[in-house]
């Protein structure tokens, strides 16, 4: 495919999602999400899913795929359509219709995991023994069926995860558990809730009287920004990608007593990921 194909082809909905970038609000046609190349907290990346392209109310500069790559991972040309040529094209929509857009839903059945394969994704990522924290959740989109590990925040949403698939339904917010025995006021956070149950499976884990905050996205971590101001040590183990490390140096700038353990899994992108070689 060359660039003016992939511009077309490859949604800029799914290309955001891969950076860990979800809509702050959204309707059935657009979406404002937070800017791409700086912090804010009113979200003026506004992004067009029948036209496939988005435009920054703060700089004024228009996006396509390619751009937003380019922005995002501070690369070239061509090494932004390397990328995007990794996308899954096959149910991509070339002339969109604006109706096929609305994503509706329905949560239909919540209950605790059983489904074989669900089973076996959660050993492929070692946390079967933490099953008990997450839902098996069936659910319908755009008439069809589908199920998967559920996770829910605190909005009552839920991030859906499988072996296909990374999803939110309902409202996007982070997750925070709280621990009445939490007497030294001692935070641990999280990216995704996988690197939160890698860390249940790890050795002395289980004395650990901490609370626990998953962000699932790095990109509404203003929603907890005062919030941690309430804690006496706050404990990081979000991910080594730009966005990870970009947020642990925000924190470790604005808060006191921080502590950074990406070096544990340096060489890996997050907990999850250096746990699978353990």
């Amino acid at each position: 495919m060359n660039c003016e194909q992939i511009k077309e082809i490859v949604s800029i909905r799914t290309v955001l999602e891969s950076f860990n970038l979800f809509p702050v609000k959204q309707n059935s046609k657009t979406a404002f999400y937070f800017a791409i190349d700086r912090e804010e907290k009113t979200p003026s990346f506004c992004v067009d899913f029948a036209k496939n392209k988005a435009f920054d109310f703060g700089t004024g500069k228009s996006y396509d795929v390619v751009s937003i790559v380019q922005q995002v991972k501070k690369c070239a040309i061509s090494d932004a359509l390397k990328y995007l040529e990794n996308f899954d094209t096959s149910d991509q929509i070339l002339k969109v219709n604006v109706n096929i857009l609305k994503k509706s839903y329905e949560i239909l059945k919540v209950k605790e995991i059983g489904h074989l394969a669900l089973i076996e994704y959660l050993k492929s990522r070692k946390v079967f023994e933490q099953r008990h924290l997450v839902k098996e959740i069936h659910y319908q989109m755009e008439g069809k069926n589908y199920f998967g590990i559920g996770f829910y925040n605190n909005s009552g949403g839920v991030e859906i995860r499988n072996k296909y698939s990374k999803i939110c339904l309902g409202k996007k917010d982070v997750t925070l558990i709280k621990n009445s025995k939490n007497e030294k006021k001692e935070i641990c956070i999280f990216e995704g809730f996988f690197d939160f149950l890698t860390y249940l499976n790890l050795p002395n884990v289980q004395i650990s009287n901490s609370d626990f905050l998953i962000l699932n996205s790095t990109a509404i971590f203003f929603k907890v920004e005062e919030k941690l101001k309430e804690y006496e040590k706050i404990v990081l183990f979000l991910d080594n990608d730009l966005n990870g490390k970009n947020l642990t140096e925000e924190i470790i700038n604005k808060y006191e007593n921080v502590e950074d353990c990406s070096v544990l899994y340096r060489a890996f992108k997050d907990l999850n990921e250096w746990y699978l070689i353990t």
